[in-house]
Order: C-alpha cells, then sequence, then structure tokens
C-alpha cells in the first residue's frame, strides 16, 4: 500500500536531515540481494556510523533539492539503497568495501557538497584514510621531531657515563 502525502512529507523531512548533517551520500543498486545479506550490510554502516536507507527515489530527489548535493539527482535511478555518512570517507569505504564481496551490490554513484562521483570516483574516495587516521599521522609527524631530540638529548650523558665506566674499567687492577 502506498504512503498518503502526510507520510511522505514526513520521510522528506527526516531524509533531508539526515541530508543536512551528511558530508558524502553514497548511492547502490541493491537488485538481488537477499535478506541476510542486507542485514550484513546495514551492520557494518551501523559500526561506521553510516545511515543507510532504502528510499523512494522521488522523495529522494525532493529531500536532495536546493541542497549542495541536488546534482545528485540524474543519477537516481532503479532501486537504490542511500548511504549518508558525515565522515567523508566512511559511507564509500562501507558500500564499496560490501560490493567487493557481493556482487549483486553495484555502486552507481556518490556526492560530496556540490560534487558528483561515479562509481570509479567513490572506489577512489572508498581508499582514502579517514579522518582518525589521518589524524593520527599528523600527531605522529608533528611527534617525531621532538621524540628525536629528547632522545639526542638523552645520549648525550648516556654517552658521558659509558665513558667514565671504561675509564674506570681500564685503571682498574686486574
Amino acid at each position: 500500500m502506498g504512503m498518503n502525502r502526510q507520510e511522505k512529507a514526513a520521510q522528506i523531512e527526516e531524509v533531508s536531515a539526515l541530508v543536512a548533517a551528511a558530508q558524502t551520500i553514497v548511492v547502490a543498486e541493491y537488485r538481488g540481494l537477499n535478506v541476510e545479506s542486507v542485514t550484513k550490510l546495514r551492520k557494518q554502516a551501523r559500526s561506521q556510523g553510516v545511515q543507510l536507507r532504502v528510499l523512494k527515489n522521488t522523495l529522494a530527489r525532493r529531500a536532495v533539492a536546493g541542497t549542495p548535493f541536488a546534482a545528485l539527482t540524474e543519477k537516481l535511478s532503479g532501486p537504490l539503497v542511500y548511504g549518508f555518512s558525515a565522515d567523508p570517507v566512511a559511507a564509500a569505504k562501507v558500500l564499496s568495501g560490501f560490493a567487493k564481496d557481493n556482487d549483486k551490490l553495484v555502486v552507481k554513484a556518490g556526492a560530496m557538497a556540490n560534487f558528483v562521483m561515479d562509481e570509479a570516483g567513490v572506489k577512489a574516495l572508498a581508499t582514502m584514510p579517514s579522518r582518525e587516521e589521518l589524524l593520527a599521522k599528523l600527531m605522529a609527524t608533528m611527534k617525531a621531531p621532538i621524540g628525536q631530540f629528547v632522545r639526542t638529548l638523552n645520549e648525550v650523558p648516556a654517552r658521558l657515563v659509558r665513558t667514565l665506566a671504561a675509564v674506570r674499567d681500564a685503571k682498574a687492577p686486574a
């Protein structure tokens, strides 16, 4: 049974809230996936902070209209699952990773603010490190010179102690 006008308006409002909070939207065709596979996909998505929704394409078009994701509307056809994420790479990683193992899930397109990606663009985005990984690498890079400086400063007294011990051992009667 179809939705009435109020239900449609409520769903558009809910999806509009997801779009407003998202930095990335990825769409994939799920034709032929069984319930077990979809459940597994949803579990993976939840663990990565990705919201998955199966929507009518007309409702999705209305939800993204007037947003930075509006250019994505021309890619919305067929049975699609929509992945929304606040992390720019999370949705791409989840859907691309799942598509590698399941040939029935086909990534169709993705979008970032004012930028639409095709399947190859989404796969390239999926290979990028996440925000947390980039922050960890940045912190390691910033910490490395300080750590090397401390090791150098620590080496001077240690070398002096080893030299004094060697002189003491050389002068000790055998």
